[in-house]
C-alpha cells in the first residue's frame, strides 16, 4: 500500500513539473534588445526587467530594437505612428 503512494506521488510531481515546463517554454517576452549573444536575446521590459531568451534566428535584430519573443521566434514591433496635431 505504502509503495503504490510513494509511487503516485512520484508520478504527481513528474506531471506537474512538466505543465510548468510547458508553460514557461510558450512564454512571451516583450520589450527592447539590450544585448545579442549568438542565439542568445536579452530584453529589457517596460519594468525594467532584463530576460535573457534563446531564439531560433536573431538575423535582421538589433540592440534597441522592440520585440515580441514567444516559442523562439522573434518579431519586431512597428513604430507606432505618431497623431497630426492641430488642423
Amino acid at each position: 500500500m505504502r509503495q503504490k503512494s510513494i509511487i503516485a506521488l512520484v508520478v504527481a510531481i513528474i506531471f506537474t513539473f512538466g505543465i510548468i515546463t510547458m508553460a514557461m517554454a510558450s512564454a512571451e517576452v516583450k520589450g527592447t534588445v539590450t544585448k545579442i549573444d549568438g542565439n542568445k536575446v536579452t530584453v529589457k521590459d517596460d519594468k525594467g526587467k532584463e530576460t535573457t531568451v534563446e531564439v531560433k534566428d536573431p538575423k535582421g535584430v538589433k540592440v534597441g530594437d522592440k520585440v515580441t519573443i514567444k516559442d523562439g521566434v522573434v518579431t519586431k514591433e512597428a513604430p507606432k505612428k505618431k497623431k497630426p496635431e492641430g488642423c
